[in-house]
């Protein structure tokens, strides 16, 4: 079925009036158990007091968008801020002193960024860091991409794994409450970019990077603490590019889109005033008692809120890291957007790491069974160890990795005849309908697959029992109707760029007809 098989205008149009009332019913049920259960006791430690002259609490159960953007805020700000001005300075001021500023910028970049790490964790922890930088180095010498690969996720382990881990960290002296959050943020990110230094050094056919490279690379501030990790060799082509000029409306697109996640941030904060969908989920005694509807609205809410943290906060350091010339890893993709798991991620940052090194370089076109499962099992192993091994994560792990998988095999049986002749027979809209009823189903096992990381295992099964078999058939069909309508929506948005980028005269379908595109 091709992308730009068209529907009737008056379907696209009932379809968005069917999401826009189920959307809205959802948000009702929410805002009526946020409003009713305000003062319960379990929720005394998440719903802090808001805006006192509405008489409103606020949500405050995620620590990571606190931290960001209210308790941390100025911390922050300061530190991207003094980088962004540092390299303003030496910008001015390089050519006074006879010194090329452009061919310098990743040294002044690493230097602001090693002196920030050193003021804000310590001596013992830049110790720490550049010992693993050493490691990984001596490694990479070799050019064995087996070797890089054993040195650094046995690196990445020490990290994660008892007891090595707390032995690392207590090597950190001083105590503030970001202490663990940076830790384990810093030391991560660092042997993941060692990690692909290493490899693309593996690559270079003609002698090796130099240590200061890395040094380069892996103390880029804006990225140090936090992410997304951009590849070595893309940060070294983009750092030592000495042609710095602007495109058309460049600073213009930075501007708004400054202002845009500005005021996305105004507006979550707005509805953390009014829906409680992270405290909510972890109370399970008031979850039993909400709807079917609310219960699909609170787990579809929470992996919408996680995608906008995600997309705010790399939006941010890309925004920092725009300024210095350079071309980031992009926010993900909304999940409302995704029906099928091979777009599924969370960090695209991370996930174009594990494509180019991992996935893609195992599973090559994707197209063979048994080197997509052994790609994804590697895939998911690696990641299992980012995220932290424990029963969650394994759980986690083993569905998504199910997924991935179990769409090949679909796609693989009904791309064998009869089926491949019956879809051929019938219309490309019709074929875009039926393969829209599979998208769906294949959207909430994605949301159930993924909202267990980010509430609990209780509440993932609670809301798949519910929505599937006790619910069944009026929750399980009315919760897949609304999915269906708004993957056709999303269907209809692919289709309008796919035109955008090769625009064939096609012409839309109405009164139910089908027209040749």
């Amino acid at each position: 079925m091709g992308i730009k098989a068209a529907l009737p205008r008056y379907e696209l149009y009932l379809y968005s009036a069917v999401l826009a009332g189920a959307l809205i019913w959802a948000g009702s049920w929410i805002f009526e158990a946020s409003s009713d259960n305000v003062n319960r006791k379990a929720f005394k430690e998440s719903v802090k007091p808001g805006w006192h002259y509405f008489g409103r609490k606020m949500d405050v159960a995620d620590f990571e968008w606190m931290m960001w953007f209210s308790t941390f805020r100025n911390h922050i700000l300061f530190a991207l801020t003094g980088h962004v001005i540092f390299a303003k300075i030496f910008t001015l001021l390089a050519p006074k002193i006879g010194i090329d500023g452009c061919k310098h910028r990743p040294l002044i970049f690493a230097a602001y960024g090693g002196i920030a790490v050193l003021v804000t964790m310590g001596w013992t922890f830049m110790t720490l860091v550049v010992s693993h930088c050493i490691i990984l180095y001596s490694v990479a010498l070799v050019k064995k991409k087996w070797m890089c690969f054993a040195a650094g996720l046995s690196t990445l382990a020490s990290i994660k794994l008892e007891p090595y881990n707390s032995w690392q960290e207590a090597l950190v002296t001083g105590s503030f409450d970001l202490q663990d959050i940076l830790f384990y943020g810093g030391c991560g990110f660092s042997i993941m970019r060692c990690m692909s230094f290493a490899l693309e050094n593996c690559d270079r056919k003609e002698g090796n990077y130099t240590f200061s490279d890395l040094l380069k690379y892996n103390f880029y501030l804006p990225f140090f603490f936090f992410g997304p990790i951009m590849t070595f060799d893309r940060f070294h082509a983009q750092a030592n590019n000495t042609q710095l000029t602007r495109k058309e409306r460049e600073m213009w697109n930075i501007t708004t889109k400054a202002l845009l996640h500005l005021g996305v941030i105004l507006v979550v904060d707005v509805f953390f005033h009014y829906l409680y969908i992270l405290t909510i989920p972890s109370d399970m005694k008031l979850v039993n008692k909400l709807s079917d509807s609310c219960l699909a609205g609170l787990a579809y809410s929470n992996l919408v809120y996680d995608w906008i943290k995600a997309a705010v906060m790399f939006g941010v350091i890309n925004t920092v890291a725009t300024l210095d010339h350079l071309d980031p890893p992009q926010p993900p993709k909304c999940i409302t957007m995704l029906y099928v798991f091979a777009e599924t991620h969370f960090d695209r940052g991370i996930n174009d790491w594990l494509c180019k090194y991992v996935y893609d370089y195992i599973g090559e076109n994707h197209d063979k069974i048994f080197k997509e499962l052994l790609a994804t099992v590697c895939t998911f192993a690696v990641t299992t160890l980012w995220l932290g091994p424990c029963e969650l994560v394994y759980i986690w792990s083993f569905f998504n990795c199910f997924g991935l998988n179990f769409e090949l095999w679909v796609a693989k049986f009904f791309s064998i005849p009869p089926f491949s002749i019956m879809e051929g027979a019938m219309g490309e809209a019709m074929s875009r309908r039926i393969r829209g009823v599979f998208n769906a189903a294949n959207f909430w096992a994605i949301v159930l697959y993924n909202v267990l990381s980010l509430n609990s295992l209780e509440f993932a099964k609670l809301v798949g029992r519910r929505i599937i078999f006790k619910g069944f058939p009026l929750s399980t069909l009315s919760v897949l109707l609304v999915t269906y309508c708004g993957v056709q929506l999303v269907k209809e948005r692919e289709r309008q760029q796919a035109l955008l980028e090769d625009p064939d005269p096609v012409k839309p379908v109405d009164d139910g007809k089908e027209k040749a595109e």
